[in-house]
């Protein structure tokens, strides 16, 4: 990038200093200025080109003490990661349309509708979300994955609750933050979250633990983002001294590589 010094009227890379600059531009070429969190705005709206966002937030179903934040959990029920197959739904909301996204066999993001009541043609390796296309559900809706219960709609909330995620294929994810909470008051239960991290083919390791009150809601900012290379998964896992609805949500920024 040359640059021009009103000194002596001149560039200052004619031969004799080289600059470089790094700067984010939208899929038009034009140069963001914003910074901050609202430099954020272009990625959410898909204006810049190689990168996108996924906000996941999950909560237990009622009161649990152990196992992963999401709306399978009831107890302690860790998330049960199904082997790949394809989906089947069940229901008392018959023929209604469900939309599930998650991941094909080689890591890709896929998605696929099927009515409650029906099975569907398409092979997933990881479901991460799912909600119901045109209308509540009256009764829980179980997204099965090969035979497996992969995913749960909770009576009319018409989408998942899945403290959950796979980076896919081809993308590397960037962890910005933490959001952690519980409904019961402190001096009932002491909360320990945990953030658990598992690369392709490895075994999964804490990233991150953290402890509150019951009922103290957590914040945790990473200003420098952590890196998670493509197909690992992630998930938030609760520890509770007394029985307590929990609540997780965390926001990554996708990269392609």
């Amino acid at each position: 990038m040359a640059q021009w010094n009103k000194n002596t009227q001149d560039y200052l890379n004619n031969g004799r200093t080289l600059f470089e600059a790094v700067m984010i531009a939208d899929k038009d070429g034009n140069i963001l200025n914003t910074t901050g969190s609202a430099s954020n705005i272009p990625i959410a709206a898909g204006d810049v080109s190689g990168y996108s966002h996924i906000n996941k937030f999950g909560a237990t179903d009622g009161d649990v003490t152990a196992g992963t934040v999401w709306d399978g959990n009831s107890g302690t029920t860790a998330y049960p990661y199904p082997a790949n197959g394809v989906i089947s739904i069940t229901g008392t909301d018959t023929g209604e349309a469900v939309e599930v996204q998650g991941l094909d066999a080689s890591g890709n993001v896929q998605t696929e509708t099927v009515n409650v009541g029906s099975s569907g043609a398409l092979t997933f390796s990881r479901i991460f979300r799912a909600r119901m296309v045109s209308t509540d559900n009256a009764a829980d809706v179980v997204i099965n994955q090969g035979g497996s219960l992969a995913a749960t709609i909770l009576a009319g909330l018409g989408q998942t609750l899945m403290a959950v995620y796979t980076i896919p294929a081809g993308k590397t994810g960037y962890l910005l933050k933490l959001e952690l909470g519980s409904d019961k008051a402190s001096t009932n239960t002491a909360m320990n979250y945990r953030l658990f991290a598992r690369p392709s083919g490895g075994a999964f390791n804490i990233k991150g633990n953290f402890n509150a009150a019951g009922g103290q809601s957590l914040t945790i900012d990473y200003p420098v983002p952590l890196k998670f290379d493509a197909l690992t998964d992630i998930k938030i896992d609760v520890a509770a001294g007394q029985s307590t609805q929990v609540s997780a949500t965390f926001d990554i920024v996708l990269v392609d590589n």
